[in-house]
C-alpha cells in the first residue's frame, strides 16, 4: 500500500494517486490540508470534482495517461470551490509499479514569484516613511502659520469674505490630518510577537465594529475552533482586522451588507524567504464581504501607499495593513469580483506548540 511508503508520507507537497477512471485512491497529509478535506471523505471521488483548475486539462491528462508519459503544467490557479485558488505548478506521471495509475503532484508556488512583490511593498513602505518625515518637517509647521493668519484675517472681514478664510482653515486642517496619518504610518513600532489566539482578536474586532462603523453590517463567524495559537502582536493584529472590517463596511455604503470572518488551517501554505528557507504560514484568516469589489484599475496595486479606491481616501490604510503583516513575517493577499471581496491573512503558528505537536506524534 502506498500509504505505508515512507517516501509517500514524507512528501512535503500535496500528492494524489488516481486509478484508471481518474478516481482518487490515495492522498497524503499536505493534500488533505490543501483540499481542506480528509482522506476518508475524498477517496473514491473523481479528481476533477475536487481539484478545480482554471485551465482545460482533461484532454492533456488523457494523452499523458494513454502514452504513459509525464505532464507538467505551470502557473495555473488551483482551488477547491470553498476558498480562493492558489497559483500552482502541476506534475503528473504514471506510476512505475502501476502504469495504469497516475501520480498527481500539486506544487503551490510558495509565493516565490510574489516575494519580489513583498520586497516591493517593503521598499514602498520605506519610501513612504522617508516622505512622511520630510512632509511633517517641511509642510506641517507652515500650515500652522497659514491657519493662524487666516483666523486673524477673518476677525475683520464680512460674512461673505469669512467663507473664504473658513475654506483656508478647513483645507489646512484637512492636510494636517493627512500628515498625521502619514506620520502614524512612518512611526509604526515593530510588533511585540507572542502566542495569540486569533479568534480572541477577531471577536474584539467584530464587537467593536458592530458598535461603531459596522453597525449596519451583519458579521458572520466561520471559525475553525481547532486552530493553534499564532505568533503575533495582538494590538497590531487587531488594528489590521479593524481596518479591513472598516473598509468592507464602507464599501457597502449605507446599505446593509454581510461580512464573513473565516479561519482555517492550510498545511501547504509557505512563504519562501530571501535566505531560501520556506516559512510555513498555516493559519489563515479571511475577511469576506459582499460589496461591489475593488476598482479593477487599482486592484493590483491596492497595498501600495497612496493608492485608494475611496473618493477622499489617503491610500495609507491598506499600505499600513500590508506593512504590519510583513513585520509579522506573514502574507496578505486579496481577490475581488463584484459581490465578493476576500482579504486573506496568512500567519505563522506558535513554534512551541508546533514542537509539542511533533513530540506527541
Amino acid at each position: 500500500m502506498i500509504d505505508d511508503n515512507p517516501l509517500w508520507n514524507s512528501l512535503p507537497i500535496p500528492a494524489l494517486v488516481l486509478d484508471p477512471d481518474d478516481n482518487i485512491v490515495a492522498i497524503n497529509g499536505p493534500a488533505e490540508g490543501f483540499l481542506n478535506t480528509s482522506a476518508k471523505s475524498i477517496l473514491g471521488t473523481k479528481v476533477w470534482e475536487k481539484v478545480m483548475i482554471d485551465s482545460p486539462l482533461e484532454n492533456a491528462f488523457a494523452r499523458a495517461r494513454a502514452t504513459a508519459s509525464p505532464l507538467f503544467v505551470n502557473d495555473v490557479d488551483v482551488g477547491t470551490g470553498d476558498r480562493p485558488p492558489l497559483h500552482c505548478n502541476l506534475q503528473i506521471a504514471p506510476m512505475a509499479d502501476r502504469p495504469d495509475h497516475m501520480l498527481f503532484l500539486i506544487s503551490p508556488r510558495e509565493l516565490a514569484g510574489q516575494l519580489t512583490l513583498d520586497h516591493t511593498v517593503k521598499s514602498a513602505a520605506r519610501s513612504a516613511i522617508g516622505m512622511a518625515e520630510m512632509l511633517a518637517h517641511e509642510i506641517k509647521n507652515p500650515l500652522a502659520g497659514i491657519t493662524g493668519a487666516a483666523q486673524l484675517l477673518s476677525m475683520n472681514l464680512s460674512k461673505e469674505d469669512q467663507e473664504l478664510t473658513d475654506l483656508i482653515v478647513g483645507e489646512t486642517r484637512r492636510i494636517v490630518k493627512l500628515l498625521e496619518q502619514v506620520e502614524q504610518f512612518g512611526n509604526l513600532t515593530l510588533p511585540d510577537l507572542r502566542p495569540v489566539n486569533i479568534h480572541d482578536v477577531l471577536d474584539r474586532a467584530r464587537r467593536s465594529a458592530l458598535l461603531g462603523f459596522g453597525a449596519h453590517m451583519k458579521i458572520i463567524e466561520d471559525y475553525d475552533p481547532s486552530l493553534p495559537l499564532a505568533i503575533a502582536d495582538p494590538d497590531q493584529l487587531l488594528q489590521v482586522i479593524l481596518n479591513l472590517l472598516k473598509n468592507a463596511s464602507e464599501a457597502a455604503g449605507k446599505e446593509p451588507g454581510t461580512i464573513r470572518l473565516h479561519t482555517y488551517f492550510e498545511h501547504s501554505f509557505r512563504l519562501r524567504r530571501s535566505d531560501g528557507l520556506g516559512e510555513p504560514l498555516p493559519l489563515q484568516i479571511e475577511i469576506i464581504d459582499d460589496g461591489p469589489g475593488l476598482p479593477p484599475e487599482i486592484a493590483d496595486d491596492i497595498f501600495d501607499p497612496f493608492v485608494s479606491g475611496k473618493e477622499n481616501g489617503t491610500g495609507l490604510g491598506l499600505a499600513l495593513v500590508s506593512k504590519i503583516i510583513s513585520d509579522h513575517n506573514g502574507w496578505i493577499s486579496v481577490t475581488s469580483v463584484p459581490g465578493k471581496t476576500t482579504f486573506r491573512l496568512s500567519l505563522p503558528m506558535d513554534k512551541a506548540r508546533k514542537k509539542s505537536k511533533a513530540k506527541e506524534s
